[in-house]
């Protein structure tokens, strides 16, 4: 899977992705520490890569409508330490089907998984 990891996220997040054979690349190495928003999705989006973040600024499902993008992982926690957050990713991507995630909006806490996905196509008038 590709994956972007904003620049809320732990750094040592992305060796532990990589070691479950994902291409990871992090807002820093890219140069867009700092950048806004809509510079670091549409990076994540012409790159065709799952995004990673801890920013509220990704949380309106109608602006990040499953279907329309390559995947969006928030991670919400109360207390989102660097240690909790690495421990919440690890279990998601050690226990979850996030091959099948493309295209879906997922929310991550502490206890639950919240995964939002493309609606079905809807058959075309006549059949076919």
């Amino acid at each position: 899977m590709k994956i972007k990891l904003d620049e809320n996220l732990p750094a040592g997040l992305a060796g532990l992705l990589a070691t479950h054979d994902h291409d990871i690349q992090t807002v820093p190495e890219e140069k867009l520490a700092g950048a806004k928003d809509p510079a670091v999705w549409d990076a994540a989006q012409r790159e065709s890569r799952f995004l990673i973040t801890q920013d509220l600024d990704f949380s309106d499902l109608r602006r990040f409508k499953p279907g329309t993008h390559h995947g969006l992982l928030l991670v919400r926690l109360r207390t989102p330490t660097r240690r909790a957050l690495l421990e919440r990713v690890r279990l998601v991507f050690e226990t979850e089907d996030v091959s099948s995630w493309a295209g879906c909006f997922v929310v991550a806490t502490e206890h639950k998984l919240r995964i939002r996905r493309p609606a079905p196509p809807t058959p075309s008038p006549g059949g076919n």
